[in-house]
């Protein structure tokens, strides 16, 4: 218990340094004039990423829409592998931005649309498309989000960093649409002057605001980005007039809008204005939080998960002591018997014969337990590494990189484990063993993905895996996962075979007739409610931050919930095999496994439950990739969730089973 507390004080107190505790160094920016390589920069580039929609999964890089682009030959920064897997193109912009150089209404380039003519028409449709599906526009600067925050009451100030009162979003629209049923909502409900029905309305500029933390200590005027938020705008330009007479934020401008299909000549010039504000208060190391703190559906719930937590704590508590008080008992009558009373054995001592006979399909939970070892030390191996910062949201892709790297050098692990259990089975069939290690679950998970990517392929979504990558991925696999798997079942052969404290019948005893509580179904269906009690308050924030689009944070209350959530597991499949056996049925193999891992069964129904009420997804598609993606999820958990239920279980009756008198 002291070790528990440990942990989670520990935890706690790393929250205050998780970002940028390692490796990432500041960038200083200081006016053209007095900028050098080695010191400050003036130039500050502006990055654009993929475009993404919460009506959508099919997402879109920003150059196969006609934005404004950047000569060819400029190239933007390289993605490393998590990025790539996940989506993120990032790329140039043709945004010109220096420090301290306030723009204003900067005229970046001018786009014109005829109708009936087929080529223009068709550059127009894929924007519409982005307008009526809800598009975001997502843009880095100094490795931060652009984020647009808009009042959460009329009349708040959304471009001072210390409004309370406002919600920021990691991107901005690409414009609105309203439909013919004339329902204003979205970004259109900000201003007051789109109303038309059946009208597309561009956002064609923004307010770009970049506020800096002055170090005139160090570098003289120099200062470094704390904060950077913009405000769309749909500005109809006049054909020939001066920009900055229309941009203003306080003056009257008409909105650009347009209906589909044209009836006349669309003229649209995207422009942009840049303000830079000093702000002392907020240092580079803290400049994250304003955006974590303000964004929708990110407000932790505090006073939940702590709720949840101590609820969870609390009857884990009670079932060990109820648990420990009867087997006490239990232990303490079987070994006072008499030689005399030996013979009308009962309870759970009556099966000692039979407990540890090998169960069916012995090489199939041999493979699940080996991939569920290898899940398991993934998971906690990357949870440790986030807690202590190196997977921040500022390292973009990290975390994804961590999680498969993670796994693929964690082959040894799970070679060993399946090869031991299984020839603890007394399995024969070793070489089928150890390629259905290797190959099983990976080649589940990475079928689904490979199908996945064909869709995305076919719909030519910046989120499908470039082939390169997927080759990599299979490199990966076969070259180091695959080796590493057969090194570690090679040693685990190499070990004896577990010897059990009790001999096995020849003879396999008869299960007798089970009540309707204590057949499997209902029982496993039973054991992973508790589990999922603990974990689904934490679910909603982490499926937010995955198909909202959001940050993801929390690492160190995800860390204690995963600690806790694997306590429960454990007891709970351990309590319900002490029913059975009770109830003299031995058949605990597969039944601890699902126990626990029918918690992954609760997991599916809330991820079905999200998409109905959470998500505002459309079509065939979107729910077709949301449910592949889900289907992966839940398999990784039902492989954590079963195989800690299956390890406790099989100490427990280790345990018990080697402190009684057996004749």
């Amino acid at each position: 218990m002291e070790t528990f507390n440990f942990a989670i004080i520990l935890c706690i107190i790393s929250t205050s340094n998780t970002f940028y505790l390692p490796g990432i160094a500041p960038v200083s920016y200081c006016p053209e004039e007095s900028a050098t390589d080695s010191q400050c920069k003036s130039a500050i580039p502006l990055y654009v990423n993929r475009l993404d929609s919460p009506t959508s999964l099919i997402l879109h890089q920003y150059s196969a829409f006609d934005f404004c682009q950047v000569p060819d030959g400029i190239v933007g920064p390289h993605e490393n592998l998590g990025q790539v897997v996940f989506g993120e193109r990032i790329g140039p912009s043709p945004y010109n931005i220096n420090f301290k150089k306030d723009e204003t209404c900067a005229l970046l380039c001018t786009k014109t649309y005829k109708p009936g003519d087929q080529a223009s028409t068709n550059l127009l449709t894929m924007v519409k498309e982005a307008i009526e599906d809800n598009y975001y526009h997502h843009w880095i600067i100094d490795n931060m989000p652009v984020v647009w925050c808009y009042a959460a009451r009329a009349g708040d100030d959304v471009t001072s960093a210390s409004s309370q009162s406002q919600y920021c979003h990691a991107g901005h629209p690409v414009g609105c649409y309203i439909p013919p049923s004339g329902m204003v909502e979205g970004s259109c409900a900000l201003d007051s002057r789109m109303i038309d029905a059946d009208t597309f309305y561009l956002f064609n500029h923004v307010d770009i605001t970049i506020s800096y933390h002055p170090i005139d200590a160090e570098i003289k005027n120099a200062g470094r980005l704390v904060d950077v938020r913009l405000v769309p705008r749909s500005i109809k330009h006049p054909p020939k007039s001066e920009e900055g007479e229309v941009c203003g934020a306080h003056q009257q401008y008409e909105t650009l809008l347009f209906k589909f299909p044209l009836k006349e000549e669309l003229t649209v010039k995207y422009t942009y204005s840049v303000k830079f504000l000093e702000n002392k208060e907020v240092t580079w190391a803290s400049r994250w939080d304003y955006i974590l703190e303000s964004m929708p559906h990110s407000n932790i719930q505090w006073f939940s998960i702590i709720n949840s937590l101590v609820i969870v704590l609390f009857l884990a508590g009670m079932l060990s002591m109820i648990l420990m008080r009867t087997l006490h008992r239990d232990i303490a009558k079987y070994n006072q018997e008499s030689a005399e009373d030996a013979i009308e054995e009962y309870g759970w001592k009556l099966v000692h014969g039979d407990v540890f006979r090998p169960p069916r399909r012995n090489i199939l939970l041999s493979v699940l337990l080996g991939s569920g070892v290898q899940l398991i030390t993934m998971v906690l191996i990357t949870l440790v590494c986030a807690c202590l910062g190196f997977l921040n949201p500022s390292r973009r892709g990290a975390l994804l990189m961590c999680v498969m790297f993670g796994y693929v050098f964690l082959g040894t692990p799970a070679g060993y484990v399946s090869a031991r259990m299984y020839k603890s089975f007394g399995g024969i069939r070793w070489k089928t063993n150890v390629l259905l290690t290797a190959l099983l679950c990976p080649g589940v998970a990475f079928a689904i993905l490979f199908f996945v990517n064909i869709v995305l392929w076919a719909k030519g979504s910046s989120g499908a895996i470039p082939f390169g990558t997927l080759c990599a991925l299979l490199g990966m696999w076969f070259g180091v996962s695959v080796p590493l798997t057969f090194f570690g079942a090679y040693i685990g052969y190499k070990r004896g075979v577990i010897e059990n404290p009790v001999r096995t019948n020849q003879i396999p005893r008869q299960v007798p007739y089970q009540s309707f509580w204590t057949r499997p179904l209902p029982s496993i269906l039973m054991g992973g409610v508790l589990p999922f009690g603990c974990i689904f308050v934490q679910l909603y924030f982490i499926l937010s931050s995955i198909w909202s689009h959001g940050f993801y944070y929390m690492f160190s209350f995800l860390f204690i919930v995963t600690l806790i959530l694997m306590l429960t597991c454990g007891q709970a499949s351990v309590l319900l095999c002490y029913f059975h056996l009770c109830a003299e049925d031995y058949n605990w193999w597969w039944r601890s496994f699902l126990t626990s891992g029918s918690t992954s069964v609760y997991f599916f129904l809330y991820c079905i439950n999200y998409y109905v009420a959470k998500m505002s997804m459309t079509g065939f598609l979107s729910a077709f990739l949301y449910f592949s993606y889900s289907f992966i999820i839940v398999l990784a958990f039902l492989l954590f969730c079963g195989t800690i239920g299956f390890f406790s279980t099989y100490w427990f009756l280790r345990k018990i089973y080697s402190v009684v008198k057996v004749d």
